[in-house]
């Protein structure tokens, strides 16, 4: 609606007042209507939080951006910052116009918008600790269950909130990392929130089939060909054991009994190639660590001949012992675009393409952790893969699956890969708010957490699913953090917030990953701005969230576009940390940024401190 359907325009005071006091009365109008399905919900009387995001909602239905220009030209506020107090605003500005033209509204009688959303804040991520207006947020790693002074690093640096995503360990590891955190905080003198995450319906890839079973040990060599460093593998009895890296080959635990430094194996390889393991160390658990002076192709069930020294400084030689069986590497599936994909509505392990014996070609075949949701996707939706490296457009269903036509991928191609995630961004899916997980770590939850994030919410009922589940553990106030990143999160946000915080306390995350998939990222620029406005007319705080400082935290390098993004994260009340080696830098580096900015921004507004030139 524009404001020319309320008021005739006009460049004098007078017509700016009739158009002033339309908007005003259309605001108030429309705010009653949008709050009327929502008052059963407010047992004691609607909240001013709720009554200012109605307005707020009712006044960006109006396109004021003619108003504004007039407004700024007559010395008056254009209504560009007034998210927290919108009536209040608005009134303001129509008696400075004209005295007789509505009430004043006095600084002690206005409701201090601002003052609640800091309430609202410390309600759910702690009071201020630090020199800064946002909180930090960081997501702990496996390794904080077994490393206090990995907390005590994190605390030092300035972390105000502990994320303990519910997708990763178990409850033993939470149990031990929010010990640690306790521990920390106490002996800090800082208390620290903790913040768990619900893992949700993240729609995942399935497996993919193994390739051929061949191990290869791979020296590295200079520019000129020379071996700069040896293959090097770890010999375990274990098939799954963990090397750091290090390729397994699994060998019979007799043969590891009698292994010693300076030992060696010998054999042939696939290409019938001698070859000379040399037993360099042990490796824990029974494990030894081998090098190997050149590459080699390794099978299952490849001959060893054991070469040792016996006490009187013999050789001693067997040749009783093999390698033992393993799989080969999941299959390389890497796409193009134009190419096919098939995602199937069974578990079957993905494959590469292939031609078949009748001369056709079999497209590339993946399965996916839900394949219930393969029959409800509709030929022209989307569908993108591994946080968008891959999106595809459904182009038919067939009877075992749906067939898929690659439309975006880099120059050299995507690579599929198990456990990545799935968007469908047109596909409206009929999944239960929580899920079998869900219910089970929210015991956890209940019982150690200071707020829980609602991941892959998308409506009101789904809010109203998990607040009937808290009630029935017993923590009905247990704070709520709505992660939105759907678009059918963002549809539906006015509802979400309306229908909620009347009766339960709320923040919202903005995971901008997940986000920008859905909506496209040149619209996810647009959005997190929408949404901050929305959520600072609700006085609701929100969480800045996925890949903050996401280069510094994994490889310990600052880049410099992320450091304009994490200063323009001091306009939310918390920044999220994702994990990384280099996490506490990051920590640091953030804690920097964010109270430097502090002196500068404040939501929308900008502070204009002194300035030293």
């Amino acid at each position: 609606m524009t404001l020319q359907a309320l008021s005739p325009g006009g460049d004098g005071e007078d017509d700016l007042l009739g158009e002033l006091t339309a908007l005003y009365a259309s605001v108030c109008r429309q705010s009653d209507a949008r709050l009327v399905p929502y008052r059963t919900r407010y047992p004691h009387g609607l909240s001013s939080d709720a009554r200012n995001l109605a307005d707020y909602l009712s006044l960006r239905s109006h396109d004021l951006r003619p108003l504004q220009q007039r407004l700024v030209s007559a010395g008056l506020s254009s209504l560009g910052r007034g998210e927290s107090q919108v009536r209040v605003n608005l009134a303001r500005v129509i008696h400075r116009l004209d005295e007789a033209a509505g009430p004043d509204v006095a600084a002690s009688e206005a409701d201090n918008g601002a003052q609640r959303l800091e309430s609202h804040t410390a309600l759910l991520f702690g009071s201020r600790h630090h020199n800064r207006y946002a909180r930090i947020m960081v997501t702990l790693p496996p390794e904080a269950a077994a490393q206090p002074e990995l907390i005590r690093q994190l605390v030092a640096n300035g972390m105000d909130c502990a994320r303990i995503n519910c997708a990763h360990d178990d409850s033993a590891a939470w149990q031990r990392m929010i010990e640690n955190v306790q521990t920390v905080a106490a002996e800090s003198g800082t208390p620290v929130r903790i913040f768990m995450d619900l893992a949700g319906h993240k729609i995942r890839t399935g497996s993919i089939q193994a390739g051929a079973a061949v191990l290869h040990l791979q020296v590295r060599r200079d520019v000129y060909g020379q071996i700069t460093e040896p293959a090097r593998v770890l010999l375990s009895a274990d098939r799954a054991a963990a090397g750091n890296g290090l390729p397994c080959l699994p060998v019979d635990r007799a043969l590891l009994d009698q292994l010693r430094t300076g030992h060696s194996l010998h054999f042939r390889d696939a290409r019938d190639k001698y070859r000379v393991l040399q037993i360099r160390e042990p490796a824990g658990n029974g494990a030894w660590l081998a090098e190997c002076e050149a590459s080699a192709y390794v099978l299952p069930g490849t001959g060893l001949r054991w070469q040792g020294v016996s006490e009187d400084g013999a050789f001693i030689t067997s040749d009783a012992y093999r390698c033992g069986e393993f799989t080969g590497k999941p299959q390389n599936i890497r796409l193009f675009r134009g190419d096919h994909l098939l995602l199937r509505r069974d578990r079957q392990p993905g494959m590469a393409a292939a031609t078949l014996p009748t001369g056709t070609l079999r497209p590339a075949q993946i399965g996916c952790s839900h394949p219930e949701i393969v029959d409800l996707l509709r030929p022209g939706d989307s569908v993108w893969i591994d946080d968008g490296k891959l999106g595809c457009t459904v182009v038919q269903n067939g009877p075992e699956g749906v067939l898929l036509q690659v439309s975006h991928a880099g120059p050299r191609g995507a690579r599929i890969q198990g456990g990545k995630g799935i968007n469908l961004p047109d596909t409206e899916l009929p999944l239960p708010a929580l899920t079998e997980k869900d219910l089970a770590d929210l015991d956890f939850v209940c019982a150690n957490a200071d707020m829980v994030g609602f991941s892959f919410v998308r409506k009101l009922a789904d809010v109203d699913t998990l607040r009937q589940e808290l009630v029935a553990r017993n923590r009905t106030a247990l704070p709520i953090v709505l992660k939105i990143e759907t678009a059918a999160a963002v549809k539906n946000l006015p509802d979400l917030l309306l229908g909620t915080m009347g009766q339960h306390p709320v923040g919202v995350m903005i995971a901008r990953g997940d986000l920008a998939i859905e909506l496209g990222s040149v619209r996810m620029a647009e959005i997190q701005e929408e949404i901050l406005w929305i959520c600072e007319a609700a006085r609701v705080p929100v969480v800045w969230a996925t890949q903050v400082l996401d280069t510094l935290a994994r490889k310990g390098v600052i880049a410099r576009p992320e450091i304009t993004d994490a200063a323009m994260s001091v306009r939310a009340e918390c920044v999220m940390l994702n994990k990384g080696a280099y996490i506490g830098d990051a920590v640091s580096v953030l804690d920097n940024i964010l109270t430097r900015m502090d002196a500068h921004q404040y939501k929308k507004v900008s502070r204009l401190r002194q300035l030293h030139w």
